[in-house]
């Protein structure tokens, strides 16, 4: 008989855990109101200038008018201003996401669910591209893609409404089945070739005239030093009702 007792009370405790989670789960939610029905864009940071607003709008707006399929982008200073804290960039994409209801869950009697949901945190140096359940995790790949080689490039430069417009250029593309826009390259890598040519030359001259006491050897021990730098660096970096909800596609990033 003690040995049921134990096991009830054993089971009741599992069951109020349980509640307790669940309930935690079902209740979270995001303080921060959705951009309006044709808004599109959350600018709570103040990150994208008056310029670059202009057509982020004529972007995402066109794309909702011809394909249904809309572009909501959300900047804010931190994630704990708005109920996040401690909350990961994707947990705090998906519930944003599920919370507005982005996009629609079906058009013209079908399943779309193909709204798609930019998230810049400046505070806590993280960025979320979240896609609606109709993407599935197909473009995943793509998503990563924008986000390692539009957003996140500018961003580290503080060039944060270049890489918005960036991202979201790369995104329209995306759903409209184009080709992704070339890589954003840093500012030094034109100068790449004429410096590696000079420095041949360097090389050649300075081994004529002095042979292997020259100093093109010093030289060359800086170059491969600073291209080392470079390249760890680069590889650090690879760093409602109605309405649609997230499949858990899409990529993050940070800088």
């Amino acid at each position: 008989m003690k040995a049921k007792i134990v096991n009830i009370s054993y089971l009741t405790q599992i069951i109020f855990v349980l509640f307790l989670v669940g309930s935690s789960a079902i209740g979270q939610r995001i303080r921060l109101d959705p951009p309006g029905e044709n808004d599109f864009i959350l600018d709570k940071a103040e990150l994208i200038n008056e310029e670059d607003l202009d057509e982020v709008l004529k972007i995402v707006r066109t794309l909702s008018q011809e394909t249904a399929t809309p572009i909501v982008v959300v900047t804010i200073d931190s994630m704990a201003d708005h109920g996040g804290r401690g909350m990961s960039i994707e947990g705090f994409s998906h519930f944003s996401f599920n919370q507005w209801g982005v996009g629609h869950a079906k058009v013209n009697g079908e399943d779309w669910n193909s709204g798609i949901l930019l998230v810049v945190s400046k505070g806590d140096r993280k960025a979320r591209i979240e896609l609606g359940a109709g993407w599935g995790h197909e473009k995943d790949q793509l998503c990563k893609q924008i986000m390692d080689e539009q957003i996140i490039p500018n961003f580290k430069q503080d060039k944060y409404s270049e890489g918005i417009l960036a991202g979201v250029y790369a995104l329209e593309q995306m759903a409209r089945g184009k080709t992704l826009p070339k890589k954003v390259r840093p500012w030094w890598h034109p100068l790449l070739l004429p410096l590696m040519i000079g420095l041949t030359i360097f090389t050649i001259v300075s081994l004529i005239r002095r042979g292997a006491s020259g100093w093109a050897w010093v030289f060359w021990a800086v170059v491969f030093g600073f291209l080392w730098f470079l390249l760890i660096s680069m590889l650090s970096g690879s760093g409602g009702s109605g309405g649609g909800f997230s499949g858990g596609g899409g990529a993050s990033g940070s800088w």
